[in-house]
C-alpha cells in the first residue's frame, strides 16, 4: 500500500472484509471471471456493504402482535424518506439487492460518464430535482462499485447537500476504491463516510484503480 493511504481518514471508511464479501472479492478481480459471475459476486458483496451503511437509520418503537403475545420493539422510522443513488451504469449492479433490503426506498438514479482524457465526469442524467422540506429526514446511499478519482462521486454528494441533506445522512458505498478518490472526497467533505470491501494501491496513468478488477461496468454488462 501507498503512502497515500496516511493521509487519509480512516475513521471515516469502514472497510468491510469478512470472509464472504474477501471470497467474492476475488472472484471480481480475477480476469478469468465471466460477466454472470461478476454479477452474482458484485451483488453479494452489495448486500454485505448495505446491511453495514444502513446501521444510521434511525429507529422506533412499535407494537407487534406474534401468535403468542403483543409486545414493543424497534422498527426503521417510517416517517423517514430512504434513496438509493446509483451512479449509471456501473451503480446500478446494487439496485436490486438494495430494493430487497429496504424496499421502502425510492431509487434516484445519476448518469455520469468519465472524459478519458481529463479523467472528470460529464452528466447525462440526473434525477434528482425532488423537494427537501424536510432534508433532515432524508437518508441517501450513493452507489458505484470503483471509487477512482472521486470526482463522480463528488459530484452526486454535491447534489444532495446542497439540498440541505445533512452529511452524516449521506453514505458512499463503493466495493474497491482507491486512496486518492477518498482523500479527494474527504477534502471536499470531511465527515461523509465511505464503505467499501477494499481499498487498493493507486490509480495508473488512465485512472484505473490497481490492482483492481479492470472496467467494472464493460466487465459485469459484457460490454468488453
Amino acid at each position: 500500500m501507498t503512502t497515500e493511504i496516511k493521509m487519509m481518514n480512516l475513521n471515516k471508511v469502514k472497510i468491510i472484509n469478512n470472509p464472504v464479501v474477501s471470497l467474492n472479492l476475488c472472484t471480481m478481480r480475477d480476469k478469468n471471471t465471466d460477466a454472470q459471475g461478476m454479477r452474482i459476486a458484485a451483488r453479494k458483496i452489495t448486500r454485505c456493504l448495505l446491511y453495514e451503511a444502513a446501521k444510521n437509520l434511525p429507529l422506533v418503537n412499535t407494537q407487534i402482535t406474534t401468535p403468542l403475545t403483543t409486545f414493543t420493539t424497534k422498527t426503521i422510522d417510517p416517517e423517514i424518506e430512504i434513496i438509493i443513488s446509483p451512479i449509471l451504469r456501473a451503480g446500478l449492479i446494487f439496485t436490486d439487492e438494495a430494493i430487497d433490503i429496504l424496499p421502502q426506498a425510492t431509487i434516484r438514479h445519476l448518469g455520469m460518464y468519465r472524459d478519458e482524457k481529463t479523467l472528470k465526469p460529464i452528466w447525462y442524467y440526473n434525477k434528482v430535482p425532488m423537494e427537501t422540506p424536510n432534508p433532515e429526514k432524508f437518508y441517501v446511499y450513493i452507489t458505484d462499485p470503483m471509487l477512482a478519482t472521486g470526482n463522480s462521486l463528488l459530484g452526486a454528494i454535491d447534489l444532495y447537500a446542497n439540498k440541505g441533506i445533512p452529511i452524516d445522512h449521506i453514505k458512499c458505498i463503493c466495493i474497491i476504491a482507491a486512496p486518492i478518490g477518498i482523500e479527494n472526497i474527504q477534502k471536499h467533505y470531511p465527515d461523509i463516510e465511505i464503505i467499501t470491501a477494499a481499498v487498493d494501491d493507486h490509480l495508473n496513468e488512465k485512472g484505473y484503480i490497481v490492482p483492481g478488477m479492470g472496467d467494472a461496468g464493460d466487465r459485469i454488462f459484457n460490454t468488453l
